[in-house]
């Protein structure tokens, strides 16, 4: 792992599982085309794809991506990253200079570069011109799209305490970016589901027993997804949808994550539903990781090349490494 030492725990997995999903999925996120990303998937790979905007013409879907390579991240990917170089340096959560380093990594000179979605444009306008003494709290827009979940595979990997102390340090975090109460249960339903997969629930058991954190909207959508007997990702798009929403993705997240055996497996469905892939995509990859690990013993369930195809893996094991 470019010559880093690190040890593969089942926490790491999840961290990497969501950073490499992300990755995976930027050459076709955004494509609202489940036909065309099927005729895409005769003649290439799903995973790992060159941005290219030929793959979008007549077809709906939205090109944002046309700056990035192969194995470079979606602003969710840089999000989910950020907050983990966070944790390898403070050794724990601090808002306010968490709030620092994403104002000045996603702000005017920062290090991204890329599409900037709605809820990251309005907290950036909230912190901007605010002294860091003066950030407030809740800085996050009133905005239930995926950018809430960016940061919670990192913040439940991380967590050593109580199940309800880690829900709320998830809405804490969230509500940095995301000051919504839908979004807020969606971040606690999946930081739920991922918490007690790592702790050896069972992926049925984890994905219903977490229903009661997702809110009085998501909750229902989650039981209907769940009540789908066999693999459908696609038809899962086009009963809940497949855009930014939260409302619409989770349930898909759920439904993978339930009918697949093992991380490419999951990965590959979720970018065959097309639209909000990358959104999908982080909570999905640290949960499928985690899962696949422990139903098929491996020491890591992530392929080989798909990690070293995620162009920031020399940083991410640097910070898992401190962690």
């Amino acid at each position: 792992m470019n010559n880093t030492n690190i040890r593969l725990t089942p926490r790491i997995s999840a961290v990497l599982g969501a950073l490499v999903a992300d990755a995976a999925a930027l050459g076709l996120h955004w494509l609202y085309d489940p036909s065309r990303i099927a005729q895409i998937e005769k003649n290439k790979r799903l995973t790992f794809l060159p941005p290219d905007d030929d793959n979008y013409k007549d077809a709906k879907g939205f090109f944002a991506h046309g700056g990035k390579q192969v194995g470079d991240s979606s602003g969710y990917g840089e999000a989910c990253l950020l907050i983990l170089n966070h944790y390898a340096q403070h050794g724990e959560f601090k808002r306010v200079a968490y709030q620092a380093e994403y104002r000045g990594h996603f702000g005017p000179g920062g290090q991204y570069i890329g599409y900037i979605d709605s809820p990251t444009r309005q907290t950036l306008l909230k912190l901007m011109p605010l002294a860091p003494e003066d950030f407030p709290a809740q800085s996050g827009a009133d905005d239930d799209q995926f950018a809430a979940l960016a940061t919670v595979p990192v913040v439940t990997a991380m967590h050593t305490g109580t199940a309800a102390e880690l829900l709320d340090k998830i809405e804490q975090v969230v509500r940095l970016t995301n000051h919504n109460d839908v979004a807020v249960g969606a971040a606690k339903y999946t930081g739920s589901v991922l918490f007690d997969v790592l702790n050896g629930k069972s992926i049925l058991s984890a994905l219903t027993d977490a229903i009661p954190q997702a809110g009085e909207q998501l909750a229902p959508l989650i039981e209907q997804a769940l009540q789908t007997k066999t693999l459908d990702a696609i038809g899962m798009a086009e009963q809940f949808g497949s855009a930014c929403h939260v409302l619409e993705g989770v349930p898909i997240v759920a439904h993978i994550a339930l009918h697949t055996t093992n991380f490419r497996d999951a990965i590959e469905a979720n970018i065959r539903a097309g639209g909000d892939s990358c959104g999908r995509a982080i909570m999905l990859g640290a949960i499928a990781a985690v899962k696949a690990e422990a139903l098929n013993g491996e020491s890591t369930s992530i392929p080989l090349e798909w990690l070293s195809k995620y162009r920031k893996l020399s940083v991410a094991a640097d910070a898992c490494a401190k962690i």
